[in-house]
């Protein structure tokens, strides 16, 4: 007598998908949204002028309730700007603020100090300078008793942390002085001075006390291995 074949074994139920967070919102939004959280984290804005972020602009844009309030669950404070298109955070917790070192701090008041004399006194729609005049400006204006320029390289690394956090745009060439930098209205933000007397006042602490140091709000989380030997940075969240 021949043994029936046995049946075969009976198929593992597939899983069941697991919760997501926002099970409303679409695969592509859920994407975009991820996308646009790093970009705010990494930089401190998204640049709709910017052709490869033009899209997520749009994105963030047509989405911006959603983006803001998951935005504040990590401690960020978002706003957008329709006129200068870009959307912009500015950190609300410790953990994701930065602590500049003086000479990166007199550089930002230098290059807020530029772009608020060609936006507001001249009429200018763009802040474009040399880093040669970026210097004059530090020695003519910010500190006129300064004894001494930052070195070129620290100068070099000061400029590219500005560009990284979406400040400025940098193109550096040679010579250096000959270097171009171009002024982003996010400055507007993250030094959010009223006027130039307020900027006055600020940097007048330089001369009363060349010792004192200004803890300057950056719009986004610090980068733990940049700038490492010359910044007080806090550490990421």
């Amino acid at each position: 007598m021949i043994d029936p074949a046995p049946f075969p074994a009976p198929s593992p139920a597939p899983a069941a998908p697991g919760p997501t967070l926002f099970p409303h919102l679409t695969e592509a939004d859920q994407t975009q949204l991820s996308e646009a959280l790093q970009e705010l984290l990494a930089h401190g804005s998204i640049l709709g002028s910017e052709k490869s972020q033009s899209a997520l602009y749009h994105w963030s844009r047509q989405n911006f309730d959603l983006l803001r309030q998951t935005a504040a669950l990590i401690g960020l404070e978002t706003a957008i700007l329709h006129e200068d298109r870009l959307v912009q955070a500015l950190p609300r917790v410790p953990s994701l603020q930065l602590n500049l070192t003086k000479d990166a701090t007199i550089i930002w008041l230098a290059l807020w100090y530029v772009a608020d004399q060609c936006w507001r006194d001249e009429g200018q729609p763009s802040a474009r300078l040399t880093v040669g005049e970026l210097n004059g400006v530090l020695k003519d204006t910010l500190l006129p008793d300064l004894n001494g320029l930052p070195p070129q390289g620290r100068l070099r690394e000061i400029l590219r942390q500005a560009a990284r956090y979406h400040l400025i745009h940098f193109h550096p060439t040679e010579p250096f002085e000959e270097s171009g930098i171009e002024v982003l209205q996010t400055i507007r933000r993250v030094i959010p001075f009223q006027d130039l007397a307020d900027w006055t006042e600020t940097a007048a602490r330089f001369h009363r006390d060349p010792d004192s140091a200004l803890e300057t709000e950056n719009e986004n989380e610090t980068d733990s291995d940049s700038d490492s030997d010359n910044s007080s940075e806090d550490t990421q969240s």
